[in-house]
């Protein structure tokens, strides 16, 4: 009682593509991007070196910012002022060239004041971060001004 299509019983090819189910998966792929995308652009990435790590070797020619108990900074030996910091960033040639930095701070600096500073270096383009830490908890054997003992 059905109704055929013309010619011979069996079936003739489709001439169209079904692309409904294609915008379906396209579209949860977008969602998830969107979700995501947004996760990976605004934190600082910094490897937290373990606690009980035996102690790295560094290399000395690395430049180093310091933060100390005063919240001042200072980059190498050079105190900056806070404000001037991206500048004396972007100015940096040897910097710029490496695109790497370590940051050693005071224990008693607040952490909010850390997280200016590391958004600071980042929007100076720096893309290698490390954290100076002293695992021994004596002082760290690190060319810089020296930072107080509690």
């Amino acid at each position: 009682m059905g109704m055929s299509s013309g010619g011979g019983g069996g079936r003739a090819p489709m001439g169209e593509i079904n692309v409904t189910p294609l915008v379906d998966v396209m579209l949860v792929l977008l969602i998830i991007f969107m979700i995501a995308a947004p996760m990976m652009t605004t934190g600082v990435e910094v490897d937290l070196p373990q606690t009980r790590a035996p102690r790295m070797e560094m290399d000395e020619e690395k430049l180093i910012l310091s933060i100390d108990a005063d919240q001042r900074v200072y980059l190498g030996v050079d105190e900056v002022p806070a404000d001037e910091l991206e500048a004396a960033l972007l100015n940096n040639a040897r910097l710029q060239e490496e695109s790497e930095i370590y940051v050693r701070a005071d224990r008693t600096v607040p952490y909010g004041f850390v997280l200016r500073v590391f958004s600071t270096v980042r929007q100076a383009g720096i893309e290698k971060l490390g954290l100076v830490t002293d695992p021994a908890g004596g002082a760290a054997e690190i060319p810089g001004p020296r930072m107080p003992q509690e």
